[in-house]
């Protein structure tokens, strides 16, 4: 009975509300009815209370198993989808700088090391140039000559 009013109100659910509403009133019924039974349990004695405790221990396993399952798919899911996001993000990201012309993590590396390979090459021409050359004694400066002097002229 219960399993058909259940039937007749998820079919009716249309938003997360109504699901929540409905989960609310089946969780009240089964309230109500573990409380009926707790009461026929005291008038019919403790075989029947001891048969509800392990009907209900069961049932409370089946139900913790199937939520874990579904915390676990969702969690899954949820993963997936985050990562599938950062993915987009990161794409778009690149095109972004790609299309201003700033250099990727790779041109820049790229480019230290030839950086590196020249200044060694510098490096070594240098030391070569230095081994051949000789010391040059100081020139000695151009004497330039000295600049007319400019007389004033006085009126007449």
């Amino acid at each position: 009975m219960v399993k058909k009013l259940i039937a007749k109100k998820l079919k009716s659910v249309g938003g997360d509300s109504q699901l929540s509403a409905t989960i609310r009133e089946s969780a009240q019924q089964i309230w109500l009815a573990g409380l009926g039974a707790f009461a026929k349990a005291q008038q019919e004695g403790t075989k029947v209370f001891d048969a509800l405790i392990r009907e209900g221990e069961a049932i409370q396993r089946k139900t913790r198993k199937v939520t874990e399952d579904k915390v676990t798919e969702m969690a899954a899911k949820a993963t997936g989808t985050w990562d599938k996001l950062e993915q987009v993000f990161e794409n778009r990201v690149a095109r972004s700088l790609h299309s201003l012309g700033v250099p990727t993590r790779d041109d820049v590396a790229a480019l230290s090391k030839r950086v590196a390979e020249l200044k060694a090459a510098v490096d070594k021409l240098n030391k070569g140039a230095a081994r051949t050359e000789k010391p040059k004694a100081p020139r000695a400066k151009p004497v330039r000559p000295a600049a007319p002097k400019l007389v004033p002229k006085v009126a007449a």
